[in-house]
């Protein structure tokens, strides 16, 4: 009998610890099974999410300083300069695909964000030096016409933005996944601790932006240059030891290949198929591995959807007695349906670029306003022109909280589904408030600039068209980091952050190609609609153009998210999703 109750207590522990592993695959840095008990969730979390918050600091500092530095170190004009920096924001997050794919493909997203970390952290110091040693930016001008940097101060800051692109390119795409690979999808307790991750993440990006846009331009505007690139620096230094210092509390996915190649392979497949006239007939004609794992690894079987039934061609068995493992010639049908749920994604993707084009304005001509406007608060204190985003992260910091707390309850109430609302409204509420945003924008540019002394106009008259763009911002992007990571297989999940970042990038090279039309069709710098003399331009009909296109871009929106079905029946209507937990 003793011998019967010890296997009992044997088998036991066995079933006991086999509820506390996970379940989608994860490991612990030993490269065990990895335990709920001891990691992931907010235990790991929070190393994240600090890390997150130093380098968001750093890269606000930049960002919000850069077209300031450009014009009075290194003697742009004020539409190159902002034209300038929106290139350097787009090319830092359209290269998250690089990221993407080289965590997913080699590195893992642990090992990628720490790598290009540390590349971050080079360009950084690179930065430092050129607004440290006078060699490498021109000297103070005092009177118009200003000489221009040379070409080699303009190769040497430019190298040093491009390292610090690079190394944003390959944080970006990985952070918020890992982040959220903390969390089990088949416990419904860690599910919505997920959801919850998401929003508080958003809110770290606020606090990083926060104190990147206050502390940090102020200390630059009283001490120098070389402070205001100086301490983001050694911010960054302390973004890295932060991360790894939670090594030991992470959950890991292990790099599982290159899904472009699968992509590429599932393209190839289909068309060859095609091309020697097969055709789809039953779903049992479709060929699946046999195992209970997918042939990809870590990943779960996905079933088969009728969607896009041209890729189906890929999977058909044309030989069931010479079956081959090229993939190149027969795919298996969770590949092809990896492919099709990123296909999915791309138009609801495409429909909200537009927002990224309004909110490029946030650290180019937003500031080009504040610099001649009255910024003064109180009798001798005036607030530096590259903290006034501020404004739109303190709106993130109040809204966040808010709508987790105290929204998300009420409308679950309302509407039944576990987060309020799904992801595409949410996504929606924010393209329909950024409208109203670029809106308010032009008619605050035109009162402005109609007033009888414009430079003594209050910098707080700025204010609706920040709040309004920080709580948009709030709205789309939290939902753009729920959807695009509940739509993603678990071979794409980097990859699905790369896509819906790289459109922030795409954004912002619009914007520039929309500044460069507007220049060359209105009159150039001296007498276009936006000249090196804000007080001359004409910033509130780009404003309204803006506008436009994101009103065009909404409707567009609407009717793309109401015809989106994808994984989990993620749709625009909430009617049909019932309260989970």
């Amino acid at each position: 009998m003793d011998e019967i109750g010890e296997v009992d207590r044997h088998i036991g522990k066995e079933e006991s610890l086999r509820t506390t592993l996970v379940s989608n695959g994860r490991v612990d840095f030993r490269g065990r099974i990895a335990d709920k008990r001891t990691t992931g969730g907010w235990k790991a979390s929070p190393f994240i999410i600090a890390n997150e918050v130093a380098e968001r600091l750093a890269f606000f500092a930049i960002a919000v300083n850069m077209v300031s530095y450009l014009v009075f170190e290194m003697h742009q004009s004020i539409p190159k300069a902002a034209t300038h920096v929106t290139d350097w924001i787009g090319a830092a997050y359209v290269l998250t695909i690089l990221g993407a794919f080289l965590a997913d493909a080699c590195l893992g997203r642990f090992g990628t964000i720490v790598i290009f970390s540390s590349i971050y952290a080079v360009g950084m110091v690179l930065l430092t030096l050129s607004a440290s040693i006078d060699s490498l930016h021109p000297s103070p001008c005092t009177k118009q016409p200003c000489k221009p940097a040379s070409y080699g101060q303009t190769v040497f800051l430019s190298c040093a933005l491009a390292l610090i692109a690079l190394g944003t390119g390959g944080i970006k795409p990985c952070v918020s996944s890992f982040g959220a690979d903390q969390f089990d999808e088949a416990d419904e307790n860690e599910v919505h601790k997920k959801y919850a991750f998401f929003n508080w993440f958003f809110f770290a990006i606020n606090i990083g932006a926060l104190f990147g846009i206050t502390l940090l331009v102020y200390i630059q505007v009283e001490k120098s240059w070389s402070w205001g690139f100086g301490v983001p620096t050694a911010t960054m230094f302390c973004s890295i030891i932060i991360l790894v210092a939670g090594m030991r509390y992470y959950r890991y996915q292990r790099p599982m290949g290159s899904a472009f190649t699968r992509f590429l392979q599932v393209i190839v497949a289909s068309v060859r198929n095609h091309s020697r006239g097969v055709e789809v007939g039953r779903e049992d004609d479709l060929y699946e591995v046999s195992t209970k794992e997918s042939d990809i690894f870590g990943a779960v079987k996905l079933p088969h959807t009728a969607q896009y039934s041209f890729l189906d061609k890929a999977a058909v068995i044309t030989d069931a007695e010479a079956i081959t493992k090229n993939r190149w010639r027969l795919c298996t049908v969770t590949q092809v349906e990896e492919f099709k749920s990123l296909l999915r994604v791309l138009p609801v993707w495409a429909s909200t670029i537009a927002l990224s084009i309004s909110f490029a304005q946030l650290s180019t001509f937003f500031i080009s306003q504040a610099l001649i406007m009255d910024r003064k608060l109180g009798p001798s204190f005036v607030i530096p022109a590259g903290s006034i985003p501020v404004f739109s992260a303190i709106t993130g910091l109040i809204l966040v909280p808010i709508y987790e707390k105290w929204i998300v309850p009420i409308l679950r109430r309302y509407t039944g589904h576990r987060r309020g609302i799904t992801s595409l409204q949410r996504m929606g509420v924010g393209l329909f408030v950024s409208i109203i945003a670029m809106a308010s924008a032009a008619l605050v540019e035109k009162r402005r600039r109609d007033h009888s002394k414009p430079l003594t106009v209050s910098v707080f008259w700025l204010l609706p068209q920040y709040f309004l763009m920080g709580s948009a911002e709030v709205f789309t992007y939290v939902g753009q980091l729920e959807f695009f990571y509940d739509e993603a297989t678990d071979g794409t999940r980097s990859i699905s952050s790369a896509i819906f970042l790289s459109e922030i990038g795409i954004g912002s090279w619009l914007s520039s190609a929309i500044v460069e039309i507007i220049e060359g069709t209105t009159g150039g710098e001296e007498k276009g609609w936006l000249r090196n003399d804000i007080n001359q331009s004409r910033l509130d009909y780009f404003y309204w153009i803006l506008a436009g296109i994101n009103g065009v871009n909404f409707l567009i929106y609407l009717w793309i998210a109401r015809r989106y079905k994808g994984k989990g029946s993620e749709k625009w209507s909430v009617r049909d999703v019932a309260v989970h937990g």
